[in-house]
């Protein structure tokens, strides 16, 4: 059975609002307990409700204190290496979306000087209208293919005059 997304606001009917937490408090002691035993690693839930008078600590108080205090003895530069506020979060994912788009632009240019590249063989003339910057684009993608298949065709003809060569024989 697929789970459905459940609308996030608080929940105003008492008795549901408990059940809820409870279920997801058991949840995520659940999945607490699993990432530190699957992964190895260290790690506590502190859960706290305002309607009890003791918040809720897996493994045990004991247990709590020890990695908090394994956290809190790192430097202060290595307690907040790997946290992100909105504006460091932000600042990431801009430069990611500007290297996307650097990326795209010069494959789409690549793009652009081979489909020109095969028009002006195929129609045989170069548009009339067309930018110097792009000529000289088109230029190096017409020596770039012509280089490569000055290499293919010097690698393959030794290959061929050895084959004949071993047939005569």
């Amino acid at each position: 059975m697929a789970r459905r997304n459940s609308k996030l606001a608080y929940i105003v009917n008492d008795a549901k609002r408990n059940a809820t937490y409870k279920k997801r408090k058991n949840s995520l002691i659940k999945m607490t307990k699993e990432i530190s035993t699957l992964c190895g690693v260290d790690a506590c839930a502190i859960i706290y409700n305002r309607n009890e008078f003791q918040p809720e600590v897996w493994p045990s108080h004991s247990g709590v204190q020890s990695v908090l205090y394994k956290f809190l003895t790192f430097p202060p530069h290595e307690q907040s290496r790997k946290m992100f506020d909105q504006q460091s979060f932000l600042k990431q994912r801009i430069v990611k979306a500007q290297d996307q788009l650097k990326k795209k632009k010069i494959c789409n240019r690549k793009e652009m000087m081979s489909l020109l590249m095969f028009k002006c063989l195929s129609t045989g003339f170069v548009e009339e209208d067309i930018d110097l910057q792009i000529a000289k684009d088109l230029l190096s993608v017409i020596d770039r293919n012509l280089n490569e298949l000055d290499r293919k065709i010097t690698t393959v003809q030794p290959e061929v005059g050895t084959f004949f060569a071993t047939n005569r024989a």
